[in-house]
């Protein structure tokens, strides 16, 4: 609303001298020429610049800086029924337009000048100009809106469509490959394919028994063994991991069972296996 009421693009003419009479081969002419013989059909009075009633209207506010919700109306009726003879005199029927609307603006002016009575509800009246002024907005923005629509570039107004034959025969260009590109390739081909090899894991059959079998045997010919020398023979044949940790698994499961001692004479001292059984027959 802010923007319709001080707008900063005004939307009315910049200057209107004077109503021109009529327009000659594209041309206004504001006096009727003397030396030159006109058919009658060839001069049209018109309303210059201004397309209604409300664009005379919108003028007259614009162009004195009045505040378009608190209109003069004394000064603007009088200007404008100023403007509206000057049409009368030279087509009536153009000015009936006009006429209307000087109506009512007399009309606004005479409910003005009356005493103002509240409602029966106790509210206050509207304003007789209150829907003169809405209108006026309305126009205004829609006017607003038309030039700024006139202004975007049109096809036939402000250019034409270009139109051009173009006859062209496309061959497909192969690419040249050297030797470099090649070894490039398969050496890519060679660096995917490693990183997609398979790693197959078999299960190998590892008994916990079978290795308590042998840690026992291996413990019946010796009365002490270091705990590193009943791995050491297993390192030294190349035994993988997983035998290893059963083997480990093993000899706990031993002491567990009260088949195995496991001593250490002091703290940081080498630590020792024997058979409970030889020791209780000892």
């Amino acid at each position: 609303m802010d923007a319709l009421v001080t707008p900063a693009i005004d939307s009315t003419p910049d200057v209107v001298d004077s109503v021109a009479l009529a327009r000659l081969y594209g041309e206004p002419l504001f006096a009727m020429p003397h030396d030159l013989y006109i058919p009658p059909d060839a001069l049209e009075v018109f309303l210059e610049t201004f397309q209604g009633p409300l664009d005379l209207l919108l003028y007259l506010i614009r162009k004195q800086n009045f505040n378009v919700l608190d209109i003069p109306m004394a000064e603007v009726t009088k200007q404008y029924l100023s403007y509206v003879e000057q049409i009368r005199k030279h087509n009536l029927e153009l000015a009936g337009e006009y006429l209307l609307m000087a109506a009512l603006l007399i009309e606004i002016k005479s409910r003005m000048l009356l005493p103002v009575k509240k409602s029966d509800s106790g509210e206050e009246v509207d304003d007789p100009r209150a829907e003169l002024v809405r209108r006026l907005l309305e126009y205004e923005q829609m006017k607003l809106a038309a030039r700024k629509l006139d202004a975007l570039p049109q096809l036939g107004r402000d250019f034409q469509r270009s139109h051009a034959f173009l006859d062209l025969q496309v061959e497909r260009i192969l690419p040249e490959v050297s030797p470099d590109d090649l070894r490039n390739a398969w050496l890519d081909i060679m660096r995917r394919a490693k990183l997609n090899q398979h790693h197959r894991i078999t299960r190998e059959q590892l008994s916990v028994r079978d290795h308590m079998s042998q840690i026992l045997r291996r413990l019946s010919d010796v009365r002490f063994m270091e705990f590193t020398e009943l791995f050491s023979e297993r390192v030294v044949d190349g035994d993988s991991v997983p035998i290893l940790v059963v083997h480990f698994l093993a000899m706990l499961e031993l002491a567990r069972e009260s088949l195995l001692d496991i001593t250490q004479a002091e703290p940081y001292a080498p630590i020792y296996l024997r058979l409970s059984y030889i020791r209780a027959a000892a």
